[in-house]
């Protein structure tokens, strides 16, 4: 492919993927809103307990091969297929541990309803086999404006169907209807857009070639899985599921915004890295772009998000959730820090270097592990804590190996992010500061929002930021009028 129309591709690839990320984040934010003001945050809780072990169980069932299938300079048909069916029959013996293990599970958090709330979640790990193949298609084929439509029609069924059960009183149960729909409405419809069908093909040594990449990645993929989830099964343990409730409340909000955000730009980025994965000097012009762009995004949507954070609960969940407002300040930092972490990962699996990207996650989990068992002891706002403290220091384990590979140090990377995390500082102590003025929740939220995105805009204007004209410039291209 000619470099223009290779960087044509990528470009418009990020404006889909971008577009199809904040239209099913905005339906979904609505949707959470709904059901968090219907449902209790012990409701909450539960859920978040079970989808600890079905996204471990997710882990194993992809088994780091569809990144494998993305990572692959040729794929042919056999690939595909022998991948499909071998995803598909490490689902059936993964939902056949689930569904024995469930009550031992709820014996152990002593919740009765996890048993059959476990065991029809899991069904959803049939589903996310197939999708895990519709998604390295479409990744590899830049083919993500027909992702737009499939995400966007699975996030508004499932939210109907969500909101309709929490309505008629099924509490819990309303999640896993939204939850289910989702999964199996994206899956149908990337059936038909793609057009892709496995066919009666399998080859050990194909799947043998891809597993022996991916099973790096599926290693790191269930240490970070584990690690990450592992604060939930402590808390769902030692405090009340209406806690975790909260905790994972906490979470949601910034969780979701930066994923959404990040992974919008690194999902096209891997692909692109791929594909010049021959040339570093490449790698690394697009891991920096990859960085800083999303950095510019992510700095100030967290540093507002943090300081909003108490009217804004206030207002779309009610005061049932106020518990929920320290977690999120704490997550917001937590997450700032996502583009960095996911920017030098993706450069270090784009140059195949699976090898380096496990051993990064062993060192990381390890102090992570060592850091809550800290704070443990302490309290569940010093576990919260615990991750910004993790975070910080994973930054610099991530960042290491690409002064090798890339020659981009981790100070340089600094020194390219600086821009960006201050003005966001000063946007949110200016923002922040509205608190005081003693306005009604609405009025306060209004002008919160506006103060935050005329402060940093406009200082990013002034000073000229070479991230908000390659963005601008970017939704210029490609607006549809």
């Amino acid at each position: 492919m000619p470099e223009d129309d290779f960087k044509n591709s990528v470009l418009s690839s990020l404006f889909w993927k971008s577009l199809e990320r904040v239209g099913v984040t905005g339906v979904l934010f609505v949707v959470q809103i709904i059901l968090a003001r219907l449902l209790l945050p012990a409701d909450y809780g539960i859920i978040a307990l079970i989808i600890v072990f079905i996204a471990i169980s997710q882990t194993l069932v992809e088994s780091g091969l569809g990144v494998a299938l993305i990572q692959k300079k040729e794929v042919t048909d056999t690939d595909y297929s022998s991948v499909f069916y071998i995803t598909l029959g490490v689902a059936f013996v993964s939902y056949s541990i689930l569904f024995l293990a469930a009550p031992f599970i709820a014996t152990f958090y002593n919740q009765p309803l996890i048993v059959p709330v476990l065991r029809v979640l899991g069904l959803t790990l049939f589903f996310g086999a197939i999708n895990s193949i519709q998604n390295a298609i479409i990744a590899r084929n830049f083919l993500f404006r027909k992702l737009f439509i499939s995400s966007l029609a699975a996030v508004l069924l499932s939210g109907a169907i969500g909101i309709a059960m929490a309505y008629a009183g099924y509490g819990v149960w309303a999640l896993v209807g939204q939850q289910i729909t989702s999964i199996v409405t994206l899956c149908i419809a990337m059936w038909f857009t793609l057009r892709w069908r496995p066919q009666l093909l399998f080859s050990f040594m194909r799947v043998k070639e891809l597993f022996s990449f991916g099973w790096k990645l599926l290693a790191s993929g269930l240490i970070d899985v584990t690690y990450v989830n592992l604060s939930s099964l402590v808390i769902g343990k030692l405090y009340p599921a209406s806690m975790l409730g909260y905790y994972t409340k906490g979470q949601e909000f910034p969780g979701v915004l930066v994923s959404n955000i990040d992974s919008s730009i690194q999902a096209v980025m891997l692909p692109a890295y791929a594909k010049n994965q021959d040339n570093t000097v490449v790698v690394k012009q697009i891991m920096r772009r990859a960085l800083v762009t999303s950095s510019f995004l992510v700095f100030p949507a967290m540093a507002g998000l943090a300081a909003v954070a108490e009217p804004l609960i206030r207002l779309l969940l009610t005061e049932k959730w106020l518990i929920a407002v320290p977690f999120l300040q704490i997550f917001c930092a937590t997450y700032a820090l996502w583009p960095i972490h996911t920017a030098n990962l993706q450069a270090i699996n784009a140059l195949g270097r699976s090898d380096i990207f496990l051993k990064l996650e062993v060192v990381k989990k390890a102090l992570g592990v060592s850091v809550l068992a800290v704070t443990i002891p302490i309290g569940i706002y010093a576990i919260a804590l615990g991750t910004v403290v993790t975070g910080i220091f994973g930054t610099i384990i991530n960042a290491y190996p690409n002064k090798l590979l890339l020659d981009y140090s981790f100070t340089e990377q600094w020194r390219d992010l600086m821009p960006a995390l201050t003005l966001s500082l000063i946007m949110c102590g200016a923002t922040y500061s509205v608190l005081f003025l003693g306005l009604s929740v609405w009025v306060t939220l209004i002008l919160q929002i506006t103060v935050g995105v005329a402060v940093y805009t406009g200082l990013a204007w002034l000073l000229r930021l070479e991230s908000l004209t390659y963005v601008m410039n970017t939704v210029k291209e490609y607006l549809p009028w």
